[in-house]
C-alpha cells in the first residue's frame, strides 16, 4: 500500500475527470457528483499536501454521500420545469380533447383512432359517430365520456 501514499491532488482531479466523463457516457447523475467530490478532495490536498491518504478516501467517501444527497434533496425541492410537461405521457396529452368515433363502442370497450394511433378505450356503450371527450388515462387505454356528459 505504499503507493497509497503517493497519491497527490492531480490524482484526485484525474478521478474527479474520469467520473465526470463516465456521467457523460451513462444515463443519470450519480457519478456527476462523485466527480465532484474526488474534485474536492483535490482541492483540499492542494491545500493540506501531508493528509494521509486513510484521510482523503474518507473525505471523498464523505463528500459522495453529501454531494448526491445534496443533489436529491435540492431537486426534490426545485423541480425542473419544462415547457412541454406532457412530452413522454403521450396518453395524457390528449385528456380534454374530443373525438369522433369510426368504431362503436361494444361492452364498455372499444378502439379510437387519434391523429396515426388507434387506442383502446373504455366507457359507456355508444354507436359509430359519437361524439367523446378523454376523460383520463390508464396505462394504455384512454377512458372516455359521451361528449357533454360530465364525468363522475
Amino acid at each position: 500500500m505504499t503507493w497509497l501514499q503517493g497519491i497527490t491532488y492531480w490524482h484526485w482531479w484525474i478521478l474527479g475527470v474520469f467520473l465526470v466523463i463516465l456521467e457523460i457516457l451513462s444515463p443519470g447523475v450519480f457519478f456527476l457528483w462523485m466527480g465532484v467530490a474526488a474534485g474536492l478532495v483535490g482541492v483540499l490536498v492542494m491545500f493540506q499536501p501531508g493528509l494521509g491518504w486513510e484521510y482523503q478516501i474518507l473525505a471523498f467517501a464523505c463528500l459522495c454521500i453529501f454531494t448526491v444527497l445534496g443533489y436529491r434533496a435540492y431537486f426534490r425541492r426545485h423541480p425542473i420545469q419544462t415547457d412541454r410537461p406532457l412530452l413522454n405521457r403521450r396518453g395524457a396529452q390528449y385528456v380534454g380533447r374530443v373525438f369522433t368515433l369510426e368504431q362503436p363502442v361494444v361492452n364498455g370497450v372499444g378502439k379510437l383512432r387519434v391523429d396515426d394511433t388507434t387506442w383502446k378505450i373504455t366507457g359507456e356503450d355508444c354507436p359509430t359517430g359519437t361524439r367523446v371527450r378523454v376523460n383520463g388515462v390508464e396505462g394504455t387505454v384512454l377512458t372516455v365520456i359521451l361528449e357533454g356528459s360530465r364525468p363522475l
